[in-house]
């Protein structure tokens, strides 16, 4: 389970990196065939493990659904691009691996099965956690960066009220043409 841990994390830290390359613009249309495009995934990869039994079946039917899950979440994503639409992402690539790890330890028996289970658990529970940690932490850092910006446009005005008038000062030592040519520099200079 310690590799599933590394993979939701590895996963995890991709997207976070990444985001910004989900940022596609896509259409309506682009969008529908994209859904299409993964059922049809779906249904081939379904059909495929029809040919397996036992276990291996149950694994090979959570690897398919999961895969589709998180192609929709990608698509989905990729469609709207918000910090929600991430967020379901991470947590659609948590279930998924979840459900799989879940049917491989059926596998196993009495505590070991136990424990692998409890693993996966454990592991879906840090990768949703980190999946919403994530998200408040982008509204977050949004909010925060519109206050940097605000705060940023109101030095800057204040800084230019302070130099125009340090400027026009400066100028009221000129006479004549001088002095309006003067102003006029201010004025260009240092106009909000």
């Amino acid at each position: 389970m310690n590799k599933l841990n590394l993979t939701i994390s590895a996963v995890t830290l991709g997207l976070a990196v990444n985001g910004a390359a989900f940022a596609a613009n896509m259409s309506k249309d682009e969008y529908k065939t994209g859904k299409e495009r993964i059922q049809a995934e779906y249904a081939a990869a379904k059909e495929n493990c029809d040919a397996q039994a036992g276990n291996a079946k149950d694994i090979c039917i959570a690897e398919a659904k999961g895969k589709e899950e998180v192609a929709e979440a990608e698509l989905k994503d990729k469609y709207k691009h918000t910090a929600r639409t991430h967020k379901n992402l991470m947590e659609a690539r948590a279930e998924a691996e979840y459900e799989v790890a879940k049917e491989k330890c059926d596998a196993k028996n009495g505590n070991e099965k136990d424990v692998c289970i409890k693993e996966a658990k454990a592991a879906k529970t840090a990768a949703k956690a980190d999946a919403k940690a994530r998200m408040k932490i982008s509204k977050a850092n949004a909010t925060a960066g519109e206050k940097s910006a605000d705060a940023s446009a109101d030095a800057t005005q204040e800084k230019n009220e302070a130099n125009m008038k340090l400027a026009k000062e400066k100028c009221d030592a000129l006479y004549g043409e001088t002095r309006s040519q003067c102003e006029n520099e201010a004025n260009l200079r240092y106009k909000n």
